[in-house]
């Protein structure tokens, strides 16, 4: 799916990378394209190797082979903090804000990588805030947040960073329905009104399959399948790996407007 002209059609091109820990294959030769302005899901059973990818993306991991390209520059061995700077902003499975920190500074820290002015990083965030409904809470300490609260504060952080690509690592994972649909709101209106183009990773069936334009199949470290929801919703394989039975409940329940 590369490009052998001299600017490529994807803002992620992932081509053949693979990750290996004390002889365990946690990425295993895996490719995949992301375009501009897609939402793309990245699913699997735990342990099928989606946050060592995640990792390796955003220079967290180095690979063992394999090259990956970001927004048409070859980001393969960079180091996370560069990889930011080319536009690259991402969340922690494990939830981690500056705890000693307000809610503000939290997201000053994360705008600060691209925006000198401190002023104008303390407005920008406030903004960024307001729109996960914690500007109010802007003063307090980041530990006394709630789980859903801390989530919302971590995807508030990556974005302070001013992103073309957002990477989302279970952000949705131990929320209540409403909860995730405030952020599958808060996701779709990045994404249709400001263009963002994010990767997730989630196991929330529900919001994958309401967001996603394109999602890949990780199992074991391989990637085992690849299309959009109509299509992986009715792959032999991914049933048998993931979704299951589960899934075909899943479907029959009302999907919220976002």
């Amino acid at each position: 799916m590369s490009s052998n002209t001299s600017h490529s059609p994807y803002l992620l091109d992932v081509q053949g990378v693979s990750k290996s820990f004390r002889g365990v294959q946690a990425v295993d030769n895996i490719s995949f394209s992301v375009t501009a302005g897609e939402i793309v899901a990245i699913i699997g059973p735990n342990g099928a190797g989606k946050t060592s990818l995640f990792n390796l993306i955003s220079g967290h991991l180095q690979t063992d082979q394999g090259h990956i390209h970001f927004n048409d520059k070859k980001i393969t061995r960079q180091r996370p903090d560069k990889i930011c700077l080319q536009g690259m902003g991402r969340t922690f499975q494990l939830v981690k804000p500056f705890r000693g920190l307000t809610v503000l500074d939290n997201v000053i820290i994360g705008a600060l990588a691209k925006e000198n002015n401190i002023n104008l990083a303390k407005e920008q965030s406030i903004e960024i805030l307001k729109l996960f409904s914690l500007d109010h809470k802007k003063d307090q300490l980041a530990e006394h947040l709630t789980l859903s609260e801390r989530k919302s504060l971590e995807v508030a952080r990556a974005l302070a960073t001013k992103p073309k690509l957002l990477l989302l690592d279970e952000v949705m994972a131990g929320l209540r329905p409403n909860e995730v649909d405030q952020l599958m709101h808060i996701f779709r209106s990045l994404n249709q009104g400001m263009g963002l183009t994010i990767l997730l990773i989630e196991h929330v069936m529900r919001a994958v399959m309401t967001l996603s334009h394109h999602i890949i199949v990780l199992n074991y470290g391989q990637k085992i399948a690849e299309g959009n929801p109509e299509e992986i919703s009715k792959n032999p394989e991914v049933l048998k790996c993931y979704l299951g039975e589960d899934y075909a409940l899943l479907s029959q329940m009302e999907t919220p407007a976002c």
